[in-house]
C-alpha cells in the first residue's frame, strides 16, 4: 500500500509539473511550475528503488537524503511565498521572507547539515534506516536530523494556517475556497509530523500516510488555485480575487 502511495503520488505531481512547462517556458507564474518540479523530486528521492540509485551516483553515503531535505525546504519556502501573496497574507509573508523567517530557515538549514555530518552515514538506505541501526548513537542522530527536517516544514505550515482559515471562511469563488482548504489540511498534516517522534514502531506506517497526503492536498491545492485562475480569465475582468495576485 505504502508503494502505491508513493508512485501515486510522484504521477500526480509529475504530471501537474509537465502540464505546468509550457506556462513556465512563456514566463507565466514559474513559481508554481518550481513547487511542482521541487516536489516531484521530493517524492522520487522518498522511493526505495531511485533513492539508491541516486545515492550510489552521488558517493554512495546518503547524500541523497541531504538533497532530499533542502529539496524539501525549497519547496516548502515557495508554497508558502505563493500561497501568502496570493490570499494577501502580508503578515504571514514577513514571517517567511523577513529576518525571523530567514533566521529560522538558516538555523535548521545549519542543524541538519551539522547532524548529518555527525553521523556515520556510509551505505544508501532510503530512510537512513539501515544508518540507524548501525548503533545506538547513530539512531539518536537520525531521530535528532529527522525533528530538524521535520520542523521548517511545520513552522512554514503554521504561518500559513491561519491564512487558509480565513479563505476557507471567505466569500472567495467556491474552487478557490476548496483549494484554501486543502491547503490547510495539508498545513495540519506537516504540522502533526511533529508527533511523529511519540507515534510506536507498530504505527511508522501512518508517518507515511500524514506525509503524502500532505504532499498532495499543497499539490491538489495549489491545482485549484491555477484552475480557478483560468477560469476567471475566461470569464473576462471581474473583481479581483487570490486568483489573479
Amino acid at each position: 500500500m505504502i508503494e502505491i502511495l508513493q508512485w501515486s503520488t510522484l504521477t500526480v505531481c509529475g504530471l501537474v509539473a509537465i502540464a505546468r512547462v509550457p506556462s513556465a517556458l512563456r514566463g507565466t507564474n514559474r513559481t508554481l511550475f518550481y513547487i511542482f518540479s521541487l516536489m516531484t523530486l521530493a517524492i522520487l528521492l522518498s522511493i526505495q528503488a531511485p533513492y539508491v540509485a541516486i545515492d550510489r551516483a552521488l558517493g554512495g553515503v546518503n547524500a541523497a537524503n541531504l538533497l532530499l531535505r533542502f529539496v524539501i525546504f525549497a519547496a516548502i519556502f515557495f508554497v508558502g511565498i505563493r500561497v501568502t501573496r496570493g490570499f494577501g497574507a502580508d503578515s504571514a509573508y514577513r514571517l517567511l521572507t523577513g529576518r525571523i523567517g530567514m533566521a529560522v530557515l538558516g538555523l535548521i538549514s545549519l542543524a541538519v547539515l551539522v547532524l548529518f555530518l555527525m553521523m556515520d552515514t556510509a551505505g544508501s538506505s532510503a530512510g537512513l534506516v539501515a544508518v540507524s541501526g548501525q548503533s545506538a548513537r547513530n539512531g539518536l542522530l537520525v531521530e535528532y536530523y529527522g525533528a530538524a527536517g521535520r520542523a521548517y516544514p511545520a513552522y512554514v505550515s503554521l504561518v500559513l494556517l491561519p491564512a487558509m482559515v480565513r479563505a476557507c471562511r471567505s466569500s472567495f469563488p467556491l474552487l478557490v475556497r476548496a483549494a484554501a482548504f486543502l491547503l490547510a489540511l495539508g498545513a495540519i498534516a506537516i504540522g502533526a509530523s511533529l508527533l511523529f517522534p511519540a507515534l510506536p514502531p507498530a504505527l511508522g506506517s501512518v508517518e507515511f500516510v500524514i506525509n503524502y497526503t500532505a504532499v498532495l492536498c499543497f499539490v491538489i491545492g495549489l491545482a485549484l488555485i491555477w484552475v480557478a485562475k483560468l477560469r476567471a480569465g475566461r470569464s473576462g475582468p471581474r473583481q479581483k480575487t487570490s486568483t489573479a495576485k
